[in-house]
Parts: C-alpha cells; structure tokens; sequence
C-alpha cells in the first residue's frame, strides 16, 4: 500500500489491524452476523434511528452483542466485557489508536462497522456522528457510511477497469467497492484525517489501495484513470469551510461545476466518471443550461436530477448534520447568514443528483439533463453503463435508424387513463412505462402508441411509419420529423431496442 506518513490522525499499524481483524472475525461483527443476531425488524428500526429494539436484540449475544452495543448503539460497556469482545486488541493498544474511549465504562472512541454487498462484507472506520459523540462535529470530521456515498455506490458502473480514481475518499468506502472490479486503485482527499481512517480501513480489509493528498485533481496530475468515482464536498452556499467533509471553500455550486469541468481530461479515451453533484436552481434560469455550460467539449454527459429542496430546508438540513440546532442562537446566525447569501443570489431551490461523464472524443457528443424524481429499486450503475451503451448504438447507426427494425421489450408496459367523455370513455392518458431499472416513464399520444405497436421486429421503422402515414391520412414525412426524435429518446431509455 502507498501512502504518505504525514497523514494526521488514528495509528493503526499492520499488526493492530490483523489483531483486530481476528477479533471481528472471531466474533462474527459482519453484516451477516449483526443481520443474525438482530434480526430483520430490530435490523431495520436501527436504520430508521431506533436503537431500542436492537439493543434488546444484542443482550444474549455475548462478544457480539457487545460490539453491536459498543460500536452500532453508542452505548457505555464494561472494561471487562470490551476487553473479552476485542481480543487480542489490548484494551491499552485499543485506547491509544482512539478505538474505544472511558474509564470504568468504555464507549467507542471511533464508528466501527461492518459493511457489506452481494459478495461479501467489509468494516469501514469512521468518525462518529453527532448523536453518539454527543456534540458538533469537529472540522475535520470524516463521515461514515451515509445515504449520500449509499447512493453514489448504487449508481456506479461496476465493469472490470484496469485503473479507478476514488477522488475525495473520506472514510473509503467508495474504494472498497470500486477495489471488486478494478485492478488499481487511487484515492485521494484533502484532510489528512480522513485519510488516516481510509488507511485503516484498506490496512483492516487487506487492500492495496494508493492514498495520496492534495486538493481536487492536484496529487494526480497528467495522470489518466480508466474510471473516476467521486463523492466530492457538494454542499452550495457562501465560500466558507465548516467542515470539510462537506464544505469546498468555494461559493455556490462552483465546487461541482469544478469536478464536472475537470474530470474528463483525467480519463484515458472513453474513460468514465461519475460523481454526485449540486446545483443551484436561480430564477430565470434553466438548470439544464447551467449544467451544461460546465462540461468541456467532448464529453457524453448524463445529469440526473434526483431531488430539489427548498434553501430553507437544506440550510436546516445541513446544520442538524454538523449537529447544530437550528434554534440556538450558533444555528439561527449561521441559517441567517446562509438564508440570505440564497437570497441575494436568486437560488430558488437546490438541485441533487448524478453526473455521468464519458471522454468520447467526438464533435458532437451526447449530453442528457433530465429529472428522476420517482422512487425505484434497482440500482443505478448498470442503467449508468447501458446508457452509454446505447449512446454508442445511437451514434453509430443514427442515419440507419429507418431501416432499422425495433421491438419494444417485455419489460414496457403501455398504460391508459380513459376519462368519460360524451361519446364514452376516452384516452386522456397513454403513458409507456419501463418496469424495471429506473422505471423511465413517457407520455405518447394515439400515433406513436400505433407506432410502438408495430415495432416487434418484423419491419423496419420506415415501413411502419409509411403504413401509419396511409392509415391516419397523413404525410409520411410529417411523421417520419415528429417521430425520430421520440425514437432516439426511447431508445436511450431502453424503450426501445434494435431487434
């Protein structure tokens, strides 16, 4: 592992990781232990923040159960019952390296928990919340396993890569995942802090992963990564550092714009990278616009919107995050202050949500700005990686797309509201829904559902178009101009496949 000793932050040594290791092992502290011992509804209500029921759970669990309390609950334990469920850590060994802190009754000093996905599992080290340290955070503070990095993981393209770039790592946790499908991994971030724990956290989980430090893209310069993953300090306001887990220095959304503007000359050709993002939702302006104007030419881009908050929701939002109450006389200054630099800006609301970049090295790349506010279940990434695959599709065969024969598959569905009108029941709805991935749905009218029904690969575009054109008393090219671009859509929705 490469990694530059001047990190400031936790010591954990080669032999104190092994030490503690066997002892996570020993007692079964995986995700698939902790699921066994609390079982799914006391598993479930500590992830709505109810710790009660798991705490019950973990009572007759022994070495187990106190770790679960210790490290999971954030409660006080015995000296006696942390030194049986940490051995062979010594208490003394455990307390230096900032483990575990107390006196008679020990508490975790740090978060310590297991993480897993569909092959296995990991432990990420990280600072502890605001809740369990009982307190604000400290500035450079380094976040654990949240929705955020959830989410960014879920939407990340998972196919084998020789070089991956995990850009501002914080705890790891990125690198972790990313360490299942690409052969070398980078990770870099500002605080020294945070990588100290992402050291411990690689050095605990036996990867080699190459740490380095600096601000942005500086420790990697002209150099060029298959992938870049990035969970970057995303949160828009005046240009001011609270916190550097979330706070860029920089004013506005410029921290993202930053990311989205320089990511793409760090990518070997058809490199891809993929970040979360913030923008700024200002009156007058489309946020589409303003997106765009970040990427540098060349460059496939796909903005996902997933949510737009309030100003007055995200700055309460992000000040119970730090753990600051938003009525203290701190938290109503620091929302007054925030409130009003949103204000003097025009920022009507905060947009969130995935950016996916691909070096592509064309004239004329492909750039997508669209909303997907509904709920789904599967994940992002491979939607991620198809995406682009049909980009390519597109692209190459955009002046075949007449000739082309299409199906629609299985997976979409065409539903209909029919509203009572005077002369009975009448579509005031047709709307196509993809049931699977993020269950992309478009509204259609009368002609193009007729069209989509014909489309089941027997013949090509243009015949259907030249059958619908004689059939509704219209002109074939009238039909052929409205119905290409709806075509395009569809199948870089995967509505739509070449057969």
């Amino acid at each position: 592992m490469s990694v530059d000793t001047s990190f400031a932050g936790p010591r954990f040594s080669d032999e104190l990781c092994a030490r503690l290791r066997e002892a996570l092992h020993r007692t079964g502290y995986d995700a698939d232990g902790v699921l066994s011992v609390l079982g799914g509804a006391a598993h479930a209500a500590l992830g709505r923040g109810e710790p009660e029921p798991a705490d019950r759970a973990s009572r007759d669990a022994g070495d187990l159960g106190t770790l679960i309390r210790l490290f999971l609950l954030g409660g006080a334990e015995p000296r006696a019952a942390v030194r049986s469920a940490i051995a062979p850590v010594s208490l003394d060994d455990a307390i230096e390296a900032g483990l575990v802190r107390g006196d008679d009754l020990l508490r975790a000093g740090l978060d310590l928990r297991p993480h897993g996905d569909e092959t296995g599992s990991w432990w990420v080290l990280s600072d502890l919340d605001s809740d369990q340290s009982g307190g604000q955070v400290r500035p450079d503070h380094v976040l654990g396993v949240g929705h955020a990095s959830l989410s960014l993981i879920r939407a990340t393209i998972r196919r084998p890569v020789d070089t991956l770039l995990d850009l501002g790592t914080g705890n790891g946790v990125q690198a972790l995942h990313a360490a299942r499908h690409a052969r070398r991994v980078t990770a870099t971030d500002v605080s020294a802090r945070a990588l100290a724990l992402a050291d411990a956290t690689f050095r605990l989980n036996e990867l080699d992963v190459e740490l380095l430090r600096g601000e942005w893209f500086a420790p990697v310069a002209r150099r060029t990564f298959d992938q870049i993953v990035c969970n970057p300090p995303f949160v828009v306001g005046p240009p001011r550092v609270d916190y550097t887990y979330r706070d860029s220095g920089l004013a506005g959304d410029d921290a993202s714009a930053l990311v989205v503007r320089q990511l793409p000359a760090f990518l070997t050709d058809g490199g891809v990278g993929q970040l979360l993002a913030s923008w700024l939702h200002v009156k007058g302006e489309d946020w589409a616009d303003r997106v765009q104007r970040w990427l540098p030419p060349g460059t496939d881009a796909w903005f996902v919107q997933r949510d737009v908050a309030d100003p007055a929701l995200y700055v309460g939002t992000w000040l119970r995050d730090a753990g600051i109450d938003p009525r203290s006389a701190e938290g109503r200054a620091k929302g007054a202050a925030w409130l009003d630099w949103f204000a003097d800006e025009k920022v009507d609301g905060v947009g969130f949500g995935f950016v996916t970049l691909r070096r592509a090295g064309v004239a004329h790349a492909t750039v997508v700005c669209e909303d997907l506010r509904q709920s789904y279940d599967d994940p992002l990434g491979p939607e991620a990686g198809t995406w682009l695959d049909r980009v390519d599709w597109l692209r190459e065969h955009d002046g075949e797309l007449l000739e082309t024969r299409f199906r629609v598959p299985p997976t979409v569905l065409l539903e209909r509201v029919d509203q009572l009108g005077v002369e009975g029941w009448e579509a005031s709805v047709r709307r196509l829904h993809r049931t699977d991935g993020p269950g992309w749905q478009h509204d259609v009218d009368e002609l193009a559902a007729a069209l989509l029904a014909g489309c089941q690969g027997a013949l090509p575009l243009s015949d259907l178009l030249e059958l619908l054109a004689a059939a509704h008393g219209r002109p074939a090219g009238e039909l052929t101009a409205a119905a290409l671009p709806m075509i395009r859509e569809l199948v870089r929705h995967g509505m739509l496949e070449p057969a």
